[in-house]
Order: C-alpha cells, then sequence, then structure tokens
C-alpha cells in the first residue's frame, strides 16, 4: 500500500475537475475567435470565470487565468514593479520565508533591474510580523506576502498586512496558492474598498493545489490596480496576460475551486483531528521531535516537524521505501536537497533546517494513512538516526 501524504506539494485531481476538462476539451475552437463555434466556447470560458470570481470574492473581470502559481506571483511581483510611479522607489517589501516562486522573482529583479529589497522577519512560529511589515512599507513601490506559510503551515495575518499596505498606499500581493485549499478567500472584503491602488491589489493561487489540473492557476487583479504585462500578444485578459486562453482548464479550475469551497469546512475539521492524532502519535514514538508552526493559527492539515538527530532527507527516503511519501519541504526546487530556507528564517541552524519532514494532509488522507506513517516512522526513524550517528563519528 501507498500511502501520499504530501498535498501541500499537489493534490489529487478531482472528479469534477476532470468531467469539467474533458467535456470542454471536447469542443472545437479557440474563444477568440467569431465564428459560432467560438462564441461557444467564449460562453464558456466567461462562465467558469464568473465561477472563479464568485468562490474568490472578486469580479469576474479580475480574474486572469495562468498557468499556476509560479507564473501568478511573477505577473503580479514584475507587473507592478514595472508599472511603479516614476517617483516611486524601487523598493519590494519582502517577508523571509516566502516561496521560491515569489523569493527568486525578487531576487531576479534585484539582480538584473536595480530592484531594492527590504526584508521582514518571521515570527518566532513562522508568521509574518505585521508590525516589522508596516514599518517597512514607506515608500515602497510592492509589497508581498503568504497568505499562509508553505512549509510550516502558520497563517498570516492577512486582513492586517493589506491594511497597512492600503495606509501606506503601497500595492500589495498576496500568495494564496498553499491557504486556499483550507482557507476561505474573499478578495474584495480583505481589500476594503476602495478606488486607490494601495492595499491588495492581486492574489495568486494556483490548480493543482486544490484538485484541478497541473497547469491551470489564476492571478485576481483589482480592476484599480497597473500592471505592466510578462507576455505580450494578442491583448487578451485586459493586456495583462496574451495567448489562446484554455478554455478546459478554466472549466476545471472553476469545478475544482466550487467543490473545495463547498468541502472546506468539513475537511478542515476532519484533517485537524486527523493531524492531531498524528502529532499525539509522533511525541510518543520520537519524544526528541520538535513541531514548527504556530500552535494554534495554521493550515489544519500541515505538520512540520524537527528531528534533531536525524536528516530529513534520510528520512524521506526510509519512509518511501515503506511506502509513505512525505516531503523535506517546498516541492519547487527542481529536487535539491538543501536547507530549509524556513526554517533559517526561523533562527534554526543549517543542520537543523535539513533535519525537518512536511507532512501535509488533503482530502484522500484516511485514519489509515495516519496509522501506515505511525507504524513506519519508528524503524525510519531508528535508521535515520544512526546514519547521521555513524557520519558524525566519521567527521
Amino acid at each position: 500500500m501507498t500511502v501520499y501524504l504530501d498535498h501541500a506539494a499537489s493534490t489529487p485531481l478531482r472528479a469534477e475537475a476532470r468531467d469539467a476538462w474533458l467535456a470542454a476539451s471536447e469542443l472545437t475552437g479557440n474563444a477568440s475567435s467569431v465564428h459560432a463555434a467560438g462564441q461557444a466556447l467564449r460562453r464558456l470560458l466567461e462562465d467558469s470565470r464568473e465561477r472563479i470570481a464568485a468562490v474568490l470574492g472578486c469580479d469576474p473581470i479580475e480574474v486572469i487565468l495562468t498557468s499556476g502559481g509560479t507564473e501568478s506571483a511573477n505577473l503580479a511581483i514584475k507587473g507592478l514593479w514595472w508599472a511603479r510611479d516614476a517617483a516611486a522607489a524601487g523598493v519590494i517589501v519582502l517577508p523571509d520565508g516566502e516561496h521560491h516562486a515569489t523569493l527568486d522573482t525578487v531576487e531576479w529583479l534585484a539582480s538584473a533591474q536595480a530592484a531594492q529589497v527590504r526584508h521582514v522577519p518571521l515570527t518566532a512560529d513562522g508568521g509574518v510580523d505585521v508590525d516589522a511589515f508596516a514599518a517597512a512599507l514607506p515608500g515602497a513601490a510592492v509589497a508581498t506576502a503568504l497568505a499562509a506559510n508553505n512549509e510550516v503551515g502558520t497563517v498570516s495575518a492577512v486582513q492586517e498586512l493589506a491594511a497597512a499596505a492600503m495606509d501606506a498606499a503601497v500595492p500589495l500581493h498576496i500568495d494564496a496558492v498553499g491557504a486556499l485549499p483550507h482557507l476561505a478567500v474573499d478578495f474584495a472584503g480583505l481589500r476594503g474598498g476602495g478606488s486607490a491602488a494601495g492595499g491588495l491589489v492581486a492574489l495568486s493561487m494556483s490548480g493543482h493545489k486544490v484538485g484541478a489540473p497541473v497547469g491551470t492557476g489564476a492571478l485576481v487583479v483589482s480592476r484599480h490596480a497597473r500592471l505592466e504585462a510578462v507576455v505580450h500578444g494578442g491583448g487578451q485578459q485586459r493586456g495583462l496576460r496574451s495567448g489562446t486562453q484554455d478554455v478546459a482548464g478554466a472549466a476545471a479550475l472553476a469545478a475544482a475551486l466550487e467543490a473545495t469551497a463547498r468541502d472546506r469546512a468539513a475537511e478542515s475539521d476532519r484533517l485537524a483531528a486527523l493531524a492531531a492524532r498524528m502529532r499525539d502519535g509522533i511525541r510518543s514514538l520520537v519524544p526528541t521531535a520538535t513541531f514548527l508552526g504556530a500552535p494554534a493559527s495554521r493550515l489544519p492539515g500541515h505538520i512540520h516537524v524537527l528531528f534533531p538527530d536525524a536528516l530529513g532527507e534520510t528520512l524521506l527516503f526510509l519512509l518511501d521505501q515503506a511506502g509513505v511519501q512525505v516531503s523535506t519541504g517546498s516541492a519547487c526546487q527542481a529536487g535539491i536537497a538543501e536547507p530549509s530556507h524556513v526554517v533559517l528564517a526561523l533562527g534554526y541552524g543549517a543542520r537543523e533546517a535539513r533535519s525537518v519532514l512536511r507532512i501535509s494532509l488533503g482530502r484522500t488522507t484516511a485514519a489509515a494513512d495516519v496509522d501506515a506513517f505511525l507504524a513506519a516512522l519508528p524503524e525510519a526513524h531508528a535508521r535515520a538516526a544512526a546514519s547521521s550517528a555513524r557520519a558524525a563519528a566519521r567527521s
């Protein structure tokens, strides 16, 4: 039996999304064509956009369909930075511990475009320090933050971050990729109304985190925001994202988002109970284990645990050999084992940052999966700890 406990990396395709994709993919044409076939696709596309907007709490025109979270973050951050007022400093406010889709985008803007970066520390439990974030905002061109940390699962005070950005008249991008499966998003409510370009103006999400196909996603862009396009061409989607639009992907994304919203409350309670059971089991089996992230304000299916005497990559390998699939952190780093930048941002050393596991539960996770993990853990931990001890003795 294979046990999949890496839903934060990608969660299984929902039946509703698969069926919507298959039905739409049988239609022929281009949604930009003026003939009957094209207009039928256009109607399906715009109906899907309306359904996506209803779940995300925004206007349909504010939904820019993308290939996923990485493209959405790039469009938001680069687009906002390039569209900044000439009088504004080229400063980007960046919390430590962000996803690499954001970190690498900002790093590129700094190295290739001379952007200046104001770093914001994390709190001890992995949240964004709201006071430090607000203090970094004056005069900045762009700010960005995670809605919930994708490694430790701590939920950010998004309402407070958005209010601070509004007060400072700084446009804010929120990365909601990891949070959306578990937390409701109301873009208009978080934005708080008004026509100023400051405050929350962009929010990114990815389809494969909510059970839509890989390669689907969206960036919500306020109608009041000024962005420069990253991809140019036919001027589709307000000119912000040119290219033939993926109607089947949009239909699948709408179906997955609606199913996620429908099930979210019950699933959150169920996953929280399973996660509590798993944490209790880990504490009993490995008393030295330390859980990172906020004790209460965290994603319900997220467990991030530090094993001080064993390398995470060794544990991952041994658990995988036992049929249990977890991760050591974000899956977006091309399979390269390296210290977790999030754990480093929490003040731990490089050794500790390589000694963590991220266990993320999802809608297909059952009690038997938790039991299977706990059954496999003692031997995997003992072998990983022994391996670490031998390596230390040789050094």
